[in-house]
């Protein structure tokens, strides 16, 4: 491994130790670190201690595991296969499935421009916005339908489901969100038109010059006109203007990782995810 991607990979380290931190508590267990929620929102993750004299274990995995169970959480694993190769066949033999995302990062002189991707237009939420709450529900809610959906093909689901996956935000979440939104630690964007609303969605959360786009998903009968593209694109530049020196993010196939090419993004690993294989009928 080269040095300059040695030192991208150690960046992306330290972004992934740091960014649960703000919102949970760090549980050691063996040469894993649990991340434990303190605050409304998505569950984080276990992933390699950093600075531990040996990678996970077999032994690590099932203690992690058991307290995973213990408080209610998924038991999700994650790591870069580069920085960690031996924990691929560890997760494997613990009975986790384990999905190998390409890992991106974005080359500036290429970021595509959002407008060459669709005509559908691309908004960046804003902290003092009144429509903040109602925007924020619109985002997660266009993510679950169109994650309920994986991949890049058209489908049925559209507004009418995004409607109704819709739920209000408690008021410690909408803080959250509008804290983070104000102090640049988090982006949210929107891919609407006046007559369809809210297509297509994502996010990015920042640490220092560091910052990974996630949550990039559109609703399946608006798929193939761009939009995901669009939205990456969009929050990319957003990032670049300020001041970010890394983005990066994960796809979730190579058929996917395809679009975040297309908008500036090229591959430098893989990261894995791993959780419970599902039990065979």
């Amino acid at each position: 491994m080269d040095i300059r991607r040695a030192d991208l990979l150690d960046r992306l380290e330290r972004f992934y130790d740091a960014v649960p931190r703000d919102a949970a508590r760090a549980e050691n267990h063996g040469a894993c670190v649990l991340f434990v929620r303190e605050s409304p929102g998505w569950p984080f993750y276990a992933r390699p201690r950093p600075g531990a004299d040996q990678p996970p274990s077999l032994a690590d995995l099932t203690v992690v595991r058991a307290r995973q169970r213990e408080l209610g959480l998924p038991e999700a694993l994650e790591w870069v296969h580069e920085v960690n190769p031996e924990l691929l066949a560890v997760a494997r033999s613990a009975g986790l499935a384990v999905l190998e995302a390409p890992l991106m990062v974005l080359d500036p002189a290429a970021v595509g421009d959002p407008t060459t991707f669709t005509d559908v237009p691309v908004r960046l939420l804003a902290a003092s916005a009144p429509t903040l709450a109602a925007d924020v529900a619109t985002r997660r809610a266009v993510a679950a339908v169109g994650f309920a959906a994986p991949g890049t093909g058209r489908g049925e689901a559209g507004p009418a489901q995004r409607d109704a996956a819709r739920t209000g935000l408690d008021v410690a979440a909408l803080d959250e969100e509008r804290t983070r939104i104000a102090d640049g630690s988090r982006l949210s964007a929107l891919a609407e038109t006046p007559d369809e609303g809210a297509l297509a969605s994502g996010m990015a959360m920042r640490v220092d010059d560091v910052a990974e786009i996630a949550g990039v998903a559109t609703l399946p009968s608006a798929r193939r006109r761009g939009l995901a593209a669009a939205v990456t694109a969009t929050l990319a530049r957003a990032l670049l203007a300020d001041g970010v020196a890394v983005v990066f993010l994960s796809a979730g196939s190579e058929e996917i990782a395809r679009v975040y090419l297309r908008a500036g993004f090229r591959r430098v690993g893989t990261a894995c995810i791993a959780e419970p294989a599902p039990l065979r009928p």
